[in-house]
C-alpha cells in the first residue's frame, strides 16, 4: 500500500474550509474592554488566530444609588466586555465560569455561523472552562448573550455584550469610540426602592421592567462617569440592546447622527434623528460635534428615560460656533391678557412683578412650564427619580443654594427628606426675574417656609460657565 503524503491529506481540507483559512497568520490574545471603553482599532492587514478569554462572574452591584442587584456578567460588567476581531480571523474562544457561580452558563455570539451561535459548544459549569473556535465570516456589529435555560432570566440579569467584526479594509478613523448597551431589568421593588432587590420573574414575563438603563446602571454615564468629547471631534457609538424584552428608540438630544449603520450592518444611512435598536440587535452611530454642552443620551420612549433610568450624558468641551447654535438671545414675555409691567433692559423684555401677588402668579406659570414635568404639579416629585419640592428640607435649608440650582443646574447625589437621589437637573436658562418669581412661588407652596426672593438676591449668585445638567 502506497504511503499518502501530508500535502495530499491537507489539500482537500483546505479546499473545503476555503482558501482564506490558509491566510491566517500568527496568533494573538484579544484585548477586551469594559463599557464604555472600546478596544483599539485593528491595524494588522491579515487574519490571525485570535484567542478570546472571557470569564462569567455572578456579582452584586449597584443598579441605582442605594439599590443593589445580583448581576450575572461576562467579565464582571454589564454589558460584558467588548470584543473586537477582524473579518477572516480564526477566533479561539475560552469561556470560563468562576467557581463561585451558582449557575451553569454559555454564550451565543450572533457573529458565529454555527449551532446556537456557539451556545451548544460552550455550556460551562461553575469552575470549568469551555473552548471552541469559529471563523469571523461576516463584518458587522453583533450582540452576544447567554443562552442557558431559562434563557430570558440569564439575559435579564445582564448576560449580554457586543462583538465587532471589523471589515478586512478596517474602519474609518474617528476621534472617540464608546460602547453603550441598553437593557431592561425586573426587580421585586419599584424603581428607586432602596436596598437589595432580587429578580422578579413575573414582571419579566409581563414585560414590565422596574428599570431601563444604559450599561447596567442609572449612574453609568452621568456625573463623573459622563462620556467626554471636544468640539470638532467625531464620535462613534457602538450601541446595543440586550433586552430581553424592549425595543430601544435610541436618540442623542442635541445631535443628529451623520451616519447610522442600522442593525450593525456594513452600509449606512445619513442624517438620522432616532434609530430603532431591536432586542438582541445593534447599531453604529457617528456624529461630529459643533457646539459645547451636555448632550443627553436617551431612549425616546421617553418615560423610560425620566422614570426608569435610561439616561446618559456626553460632556462636550470647547468653543462653539454661534451660527450653528446661538443659545438664548432673548427672554421675552408673552402676556396677551396684560397684567404685567413691561420694561426693556439690554434689549430683553422682562416681566417685572410689582407685588407678591404678581410674583406668585408669574412663578406659577414658570413652574408649570419648566418644573412640573419632573417635580410634578403638586411638588411631590417621583420617588427614586426626581426629588420633592413639597416640604423639602433641601430647598428650605439654604436659599442661596436653591438659587444656584435653578440658575446653574445640579448633577450628582443629594438627599431630600431622607431619600437619596442621583440625577441631572439642567440649567433652565431663566432670567433672574423669572428665577425670583418661581422660587417665591415654590416657597409659598406645599408646606415650605414662606420667603420672598428678590431679583438682586438672584443676581448676586453668579452664573457658572460649566453649568450642571443636560438638555
Amino acid at each position: 500500500m502506497k504511503s499518502v503524503s501530508k500535502l495530499a491529506i491537507l489539500l482537500p481540507i483546505l479546499f473545503l474550509c476555503g482558501t482564506s483559512w490558509a491566510q491566517v497568520k500568527g496568533e494573538e490574545v484579544a484585548v477586551l474592554t469594559p463599557p464604555p471603553s472600546v478596544p483599539p482599532a485593528i491595524t494588522r492587514k491579515h487574519a490571525t488566530k485570535l484567542i478570546v478569554n472571557l470569564e462569567v462572574i455572578e456579582k452584586k452591584m449597584k443598579i441605582a444609588e442605594g439599590v443593589d442587584y445580583t448581576f450575572w456578567t461576562y467579565g464582571g460588567t454589564v454589558p460584558g466586555s467588548f470584543i473586537r476581531v477582524r473579518e477572516g480571523d480564526l477566533v479561539e474562544f475560552h469561556l470560563r465560569n468562576h467557581p463561585t457561580s451558582k449557575m451553569p452558563h454559555n454564550i451565543d455570539l450572533h457573529a458565529v455561523t454555527g449551532p446556537g451561535g456557539g451556545a451548544s459548544a460552550s455550556f460551562t459549569l461553575p469552575g470549568h472552562e469551555s473552548v471552541f473556535s469559529f471563523k469571523a465570516i461576516n463584518p458587522g456589529l453583533y450582540v452576544y448573550h447567554c443562552a442557558t435555560a431559562p434563557v430570558g432570566m440569564h439575559i435579564a440579569n445582564g448576560m449580554y455584550g457586543l462583538i465587532l467584526v471589523e471589515p478586512e479594509k478596517g474602519m474609518p478613523k474617528v476621534d472617540r469610540e464608546y460602547y453603550v448597551v441598553q437593557g431592561d431589568f425586573y426587580t421585586k421593588g419599584k424603581f428607586g426602592k432602596q436596598g437589595y432587590q432580587p429578580f422578579d420573574m413575573e414582571k419579566a414575563i409581563d414585560e414590565n421592567p422596574s428599570y431601563v438603563v444604559f450599561n447596567g446602571s442609572t449612574l453609568s454615564m452621568t456625573g463623573d462617569n459622563a462620556l467626554k468629547a471636544n468640539v470638532g471631534e467625531t464620535v462613534r457609538l457602538y450601541v446595543g440592546n440586550g433586552g430581553p424584552n424592549l425595543v430601544s428608540s435610541f436618540h442623542v438630544i442635541g445631535e443628529i447622527f451623520d451616519k447610522v449603520f442600522k442593525e450593525g450592518a456594513s452600509e449606512f444611512n445619513t442624517n438620522i434623528q432616532t434609530t430603532l435598536v431591536p432586542a438582541g440587535g445593534s447599531a453604529i452611530v457617528e456624529f461630529k460635534l459643533e457646539v459645547p454642552g451636555n448632550l443627553v443620551i436617551v431612549d425616546h420612549s421617553i418615560f423610560r428615560t425620566f422614570n426608569k433610568g435610561a439616561l446618559g450624558l456626553i460632556k462636550v468641551e470647547g468653543s462653539g460656533d454661534k451660527t450653528v447654535f446661538s443659545g438664548k438671545t432673548a427672554d421675552n414675555v408673552y402676556m396677551p391678557e396684560g397684567g404685567a409691567i413691561q420694561k426693556v433692559v439690554d434689549k430683553e423684555q422682562v416681566a417685572t412683578a410689582s407685588t407678591l401677588e404678581d410674583q406668585l402668579k408669574f412663578g406659577k406659570t414658570i413652574y408649570a412650564q419648566n418644573c412640573a414635568a419632573c417635580h410634578q404639579p403638586d411638588g411631590k416629585g417621583i420617588v427614586g427619580a426626581f426629588p420633592p419640592l413639597a416640604s423639602s428640607d433641601f430647598f428650605n435649608a439654604d436659599w442661596k443654594r436653591s438659587i444656584d440650582v435653578v440658575k446653574n443646574g445640579l448633577s450628582g447625589a443629594v438627599t431630600v427628606n431622607g431619600q437619596l437621589y442621583n440625577g441631572v437637573m439642567p440649567a433652565l436658562g431663566l432670567s433672574d426675574e423669572d428665577i425670583s418669581n418661581v422660587l417665591t412661588y415654590i416657597s409659598h407652596s406645599w408646606g415650605n417656609k414662606k420667603r420672598i426672593f428678590k431679583k438682586p438676591e438672584v443676581s448676586s449668585v453668579s452664573t457658572r460657565k460649566d453649568k450642571g445638567g443636560g438638555h
